[in-house]
């Protein structure tokens, strides 16, 4: 029998996009941004409603900087934002629905942001390896990526 260690999936804050969501495409550009049109669903997951954009929809694909650490794994990628996004609200141990069909990569982080544990896994079967990995009492924090590209998606920190 497993232990369920309840934990709570977070989103980044629509406020860190709030001056790029009406920025036109040359002022994006400058920045190394791009606004796009979602024309796959799955296809565009955005890191802030932490849903897939509808087929259409207008997203910003940016550079960000997810892991501002001092530490050796500080890291930056490139993320997708719905331009109408809100910010995730999730429930304890909820899986936001945009995760459960993609291959994931799941990085454990100790207080010094070094990291201390790695596996690739289903997300269909996430909770079971978030518990895992918060079963090391090292582990402050996790981070998910999506396992092909390596784009971030999303922090989990112990409820």
């Amino acid at each position: 029998m497993s232990i369920q260690i309840p934990f709570q999936i977070v989103g980044l804050p629509i406020e860190n996009f709030s001056t790029l969501l009406t920025r036109s495409d040359e002022e994006l550009q400058t920045i190394g941004a791009r606004r796009l049109i979602a024309d796959s669903k799955p296809g565009f997951p955005c890191r802030v409603s932490l849903i897939d954009a509808e087929l259409s929809e207008e997203v910003l694909l940016v550079p960000y900087t997810h892991h501002d650490v001092l530490s050796p794994y500080r890291s930056a990628g490139p993320i997708f934002v719905r331009v109408k996004a809100q910010t995730a609200t999730l429930e304890v141990n909820q899986i936001p629905l945009m995760l459960r069909s993609r291959l994931l990569s799941l990085r454990a982080y100790d207080g010094t942001a070094m990291m201390v544990n790695a596996d690739v896994v289903a997300g269909d079967d996430l909770e079971h390896h978030i518990s895992r990995m918060f079963t090391d009492k090292r582990v402050e924090y996790l981070h998910v990526h999506n396992a092909r590209p390596g784009c971030y998606n999303c922090e989990v920190r112990r409820a």
